[in-house]
């Protein structure tokens, strides 16, 4: 029972240490020996005081006995010929301060880029993991708790480990103060608070650089955050087109931007703590000279103001204000930890071979799927070739949308055979396979970039992409709403292109597809949500495509599919009629009723 006990306390005390050595590794152990260093410079300073208050009484020497175990002090003096007078004793007293401000320095300044380093270390395991996620899982995940702990948990998570490793360098400090106490001289007091107030000055123009540099942090946090929102919103497009390890690129690189700013705060911040105090030293020591050399008053009073009490109860208070702290934010690394688990274990299993680009047919072979109990797709066998154009109608529900899923790489087969070229898809790694398709949906995707970004996902503005846009722009009928623009390719179209018409969205979308260079079309209700006019408009720019490209189609209005080269009945996950439109129209009654109810 004892035992079990035992290794309970050890196992509770350990854990936090143990999860954040996961990510920074033996940088935990710097930062602890930056503590103990500056404790031990504090306390030899601070140590400084004792003899002080000998030769304030009036003595010519240091009686060593008085000083216990410091008496070293005295003996490393004898051997370079110093005696510890009071110019002596206020020198050191303020080389050991300074060095423990030097080292707070650099300590705080690793600390602040371990803290950043953990933050980038999360963010990018995260981000990773999630980019390659199964499509399966991530439809059935909570959006709200991915987007809170990829953004606000983190920053929780930062200030846990922030607050973690202050509460632990305050412990060292208590360690070094605890025995000592003080008493407050007044007047003493006084001329030090004076003082402070006049080192204040110093400080102005670090708070207005951090000020400016907190405003860029703000600014970057609000791109990331813009760009973390359309990469889980548009994430199916993402994944099925092969475009999120572009955006996941797009996403580090603002991650790397974040840093630096944090980074720069950071060491701003560590700047003025590290100042702080050896100025203050600064002032007392002239305090001290001043009292004594001008005032002609004794030491003894001030000094006993200076002992470790005061230091070793502030420290304490801060222990306990840092360590509550890090309670309350400790919930979000359980958070955390479930989350990523959760994600590495629904991790894509990509093929190892590249598919270099699609070459004869796709096909599915006694293809079925289920979701948990449910059959949505019953036995289905298809084959499409390369340049067909193709469509899906049927019901709401009977597995259209489905199977294009299944196509796109999206969502495995529960039973049955995926070949892409005559071979197994799961030898492909699909990710190749995905960059070869182009996707348009019934909600184009727009990002909040230019149209030049949109277009052609961020690619640098070469000579050659630019030549590619325009042909892009082109063949999806875009030549006059640019020419309308003021800026032409480089304006910004807002979130979700808010400002644009449903065919100036949809243009713009056909338009990217074709940037890619892809071979495969796919349009799910891609004019649907379209008025008449403009649905006529965009059709004819996808008519313009056919023999081109291999066109898969999911549709209810009938224009849309009406010179496919075949077209697929479904029901209840099954196919139940093929044909082109006449021949259906002749021999399949209920492909008749759907276009006479307009279901098509």
């Amino acid at each position: 029972m004892a035992k079990e006990y035992i290794l309970s306390i050890i196992h509770k005390n350990l854990y936090y240490p143990k999860y954040f050595y996961k990510y920074i590794g033996t940088k935990l152990f710097v930062v602890i020996a930056f503590c103990l260093l500056i404790g031990v410079l504090d306390g030899f300073g601070l140590a400084m005081f004792l003899p002080l208050l000998q030769l304030s009484d009036g003595s010519a020497s240091v009686n060593p006995e008085s000083l216990g175990e410091m008496k070293v002090i005295l003996d490393v003096l004898a051997f370079f010929g110093l005696k510890l007078n009071l110019v002596v004793t206020l020198t050191f007293l303020c080389i050991f301060f300074s060095l423990k401000g030097l080292i707070t320095y650099y300590g705080n300044t690793y600390k602040v880029s371990v803290q950043q380093y953990f933050v980038k270390k999360i963010r990018l395991n995260m981000l990773h993991s999630l980019a390659h996620i199964q499509f399966k899982k991530y439809i059935t995940s909570d959006a709200g708790r991915i987007q809170n702990t990829m953004s606000g948990e983190v920053a929780r998570l930062s200030l846990s480990l922030n607050y973690y490793l202050s509460a632990l360098q305050n412990v060292v400090m208590v360690i070094v103060y605890v025995g000592f106490a003080i008493l407050i001289n007044a007047k003493f007091a006084i001329l030090v608070t004076i003082g402070g107030y006049l080192t204040s000055f110093l400080f102005k123009k670090i708070y207005a650089k951090t000020k400016r540099e907190s405003a860029n942090l703000t600014k970057e946090a609000n791109l990331y955050q813009g760009l973390l929102i359309q990469f889980i919103s548009n994430f199916k497009y993402l994944r099925a087109t092969g475009t999120v390890y572009t955006l996941e690129n797009k996403l580090k690189w603002q991650i790397e931007e974040i840093e630096k700013n944090n980074r720069k705060l950071g060491m701003l911040s560590a700047f003025v703590t590290a100042v702080r105090e050896p100025s203050m030293i600064f002032v007392v020591a002239s305090a001290i000279l001043f009292e004594t050399q001008i005032m002609g008053s004794g030491l003894s009073s001030i000094l006993v103001s200076l002992l470790f009490f005061y230091r070793a109860l502030s420290s304490l208070l801060s222990v306990q204000t840092f360590y509550n702290n890090f309670l309350g934010t400790s919930g979000s690394m359980e958070n955390m930890k479930d989350f990523q688990e959760n994600i590495e274990s629904n991790k894509e299993d990509f093929g190892t071979e590249d598919l270099k680009y699609f070459k004869s047919s796709l096909e599915l072979k006694n293809a079925s799927l289920y979701y948990s109990e449910k059959k949505v797709l019953n036995n289905l066998n298809l084959k499409i070739d390369k340049k067909e154009s193709i469509a899906f109608v049927g019901e709401s529900g009977s597995g259209k949308t489905t199977i294009l899923n299944v196509l796109s790489g999206l969502i495995p087969l529960s039973e049955g055979e995926f070949l892409v070229d005559g071979e197994d898809a799961g030898k492909y790694d699909l990710r190749t396979l995905q960059r070869r398709i182009g996707y348009i949906t019934q909600e184009p995707v727009i990002f909040n970039a230019t149209v030049y970004e949109n277009i052609s996902f961020w690619s640098e503005k070469t000579p050659e992409n630019i030549a590619r846009f325009e042909a892009a722009a082109n063949s999806a009928s875009l030549d006059s709403f640019l020419e309308g623009l003021e800026l032409k390719m480089d304006t910004m179209l807002g979130n979700n292109g808010i400002n644009l018409s449903g065919g100036q969205r949809q243009r713009i979308s056909i338009a990217r597809e074709l940037f890619k260079e892809i071979d495969i079309l796919i349009m799910d209700e891609a004019t649907s949500a379209l008025d008449s006019e403009t649905e006529k408009t965009i059709q004819e720019s996808i008519e313009a495509l056919k023999g081109k490209y291999t066109i898969i189609a999911v549709a209810h209005r009938l224009s849309t599919i009406k010179s496919a080269d075949r077209i697929f009945v479904m029901q209840s996950g099954n196919i139940v009629e093929t044909g082109n439109y006449s021949k259906l129209m002749l021999d399949s009654p209920t492909f008749k009723r759907m276009v006479e109810l307009q279901e098509l």
